[in-house]
């Protein structure tokens, strides 16, 4: 199961959409004064730069007045709310935005790791075909073929493929010559490249 990305505010952000919350739930009421800029940092555990940087944030959308010093006062319940879903909204956004970026990153992988596999795949079949030019292949002549000598079907120009057997009415021509003939029903065995079964067994049954 993927894990939820989650969006991660800077500090003082934080700070000031916890004192937004504490404003919409009406724990805070309008009008009220609130703690001195010191004692939010001490009770969030920041600098009181990081304090006053939230503070700010609240009093440039209209939450919270600041007075002269340090005392600021609740100002808007409503807009506090507001600020809220905002957030509520960019988080929601940057987290869809962080997993497609997670889910495009994970696509990338697997498509490396299915192109290394494939790539591995290619080589170990080369290499197999490397080593079984001389695994012969069975073709079956069909019926319907007109019975001729291996020089009269000029095979292998025909097919790139040699015949090493031909097995007619259960008896087996090994290594046939130019006069070996071919007929319906026999079973050819020839050596070749990856393409010679499919060249020999159209060739065969045309």
């Amino acid at each position: 199961m993927t894990e939820k990305i989650q969006f991660v505010q800077p500090k003082y952000q934080q700070i000031a959409l916890e004192l937004a919350k504490r404003i919409s739930d009406g724990r805070y009421a309008e009008g009220e004064k609130l703690h001195a800029r010191s004692t939010i940092a001490t009770n969030f555990h920041v600098s009181p730069e990081t304090a006053r940087k939230a503070i700010i944030v609240l009093g440039d959308i209209g939450v919270v007045t600041v007075k002269h010093g340090s005392s600021f006062f609740v100002a808007s319940s409503a807009k506090a709310t507001e600020f809220i879903k905002q957030y509520q909204d960019v988080e929601s956004i940057e987290n869809v935005k962080r997993e497609i970026h997670e889910s495009a990153k994970r696509q990338q992988a697997e498509s490396q790791h299915f192109l290394g596999l494939l790539n591995s795949l290619v080589e170990q079949t080369q290499r197999y075909n490397e080593d079984n030019k001389l695994q012969p292949y069975e073709v079956v002549v069909k019926e319907g073929f007109a019975a001729s000598t291996v020089s009269e079907l000029n095979f292998w120009h025909n097919t790139g493929a040699t015949i090493v057997a031909i097995k007619h009415q259960n008896k087996m021509i090994v290594s046939p010559g130019p006069l070996a003939v071919i007929e319906p029903g026999d079973f050819v065995y020839v050596v070749g490249d990856e393409l010679a079964y499919q060249r020999v067994a159209n060739f065969l049954t045309a």
